[in-house]
């Protein structure tokens, strides 16, 4: 018997259930936020579609100045979008410009090829043995 009166249901609250779902509408109203300014992602790559070719209109379609800022500006490199790094990995080479002025006369700084009479040796070496496999 006491089964039998927990299986049965109490009968449905029509009152209880509309206050539930009014409760509910206003949780959703307060934490909604109404959008009403669209643009398109300037992160996102932008395919551009082109008429039909039997379609001929001679319409002129005005260009906005900001929606084009916005778009070159995404496609900057980020020395040039930001003053300072963003992430960790941008901090190596931030820096690019040559922290001194290159001197080619100053022989500290600068290491060009030298060749002695082993290194003359074993080019002509290289050169000779490259020239006999492709002959053969």
């Amino acid at each position: 018997m006491a089964d039998k009166k927990a299986k049965e249901k109490d009968p449905i609250d029509i009152v209880h259930q509309n206050a539930i779902h009014v409760e509910t509408i206003l949780k959703e109203h307060r934490c909604q936020k109404l959008y009403k300014h669209f643009s398109i992602n300037p992160y996102k790559k932008l395919h551009v579609l082109t008429d039909k070719p039997t379609k001929n209109t001679q319409e002129q379609i005005e260009e906005d100045p900001a929606f084009l800022k916005i778009i070159h500006g995404a496609r900057l490199e980020p020395t040039k979008k930001y003053t300072h790094p963003q992430t960790e990995s941008q901090e190596i080479g931030w820096i690019s410009s040559p922290l001194i002025a290159s001197d080619r006369s100053d022989r500290r700084l600068n290491f060009s090829r030298q060749n002695s009479e082993i290194t003359k040796y074993m080019d002509a070496a290289w050169r000779l043995k490259e020239q006999t496999q492709n002959l053969g």
